[in-house]
């Protein structure tokens, strides 16, 4: 699976599991499943015009992990977006919301992405002398 952590004026987008979806009601970076013989980059720029409406412009990866949640594991790669095209919209009826790294640990992020809070907010930190 891909994730975007997209930044615009210095907030991350983070998006609400829609009802019906396994973990409904938590937050997690947009993205999804990557279909077969797709690229990441591929998947990333695919699921972010059809969850978003948005075209990734540029990305780069920042980290993949494995997680294992008792009814399932999953594999995820996180890319960092800083050039889209567009205004991101729920298009698959998520909520959405805009954040400052520095507060993404304040939400109810679904366990898999933490690891990719914590990255975000050292990377959005000054750094110490």
């Amino acid at each position: 699976m891909v994730a975007a952590a997209l930044i615009a004026d210095g907030r991350v987008l983070i998006a609400e599991r829609p009802a019906g979806k396994h973990m409904a009601g938590r937050w997690e970076f947009p993205g999804g499943k990557r279909a077969d013989g797709e690229s990441e980059r591929q998947a990333l720029s695919r699921e972010l015009r059809e969850e978003l409406g948005v075209e990734l412009i540029d990305g780069h990866h920042i980290m993949s992990l494995t997680h294992a949640y008792p009814e399932r594991t999953v594999e995820l790669s996180l890319w960092l977006v800083e050039r889209f095209r567009g205004e991101p919209r729920g298009l698959e009826g998520q909520a959405l919301k805009w954040v400052e790294p520095g507060r993404l640990s304040e939400e109810d992020i679904l366990e898999a992405d933490r690891p990719f809070v914590a990255a975000l907010i050292e990377s959005a930190s000054p750094p110490q002398p």
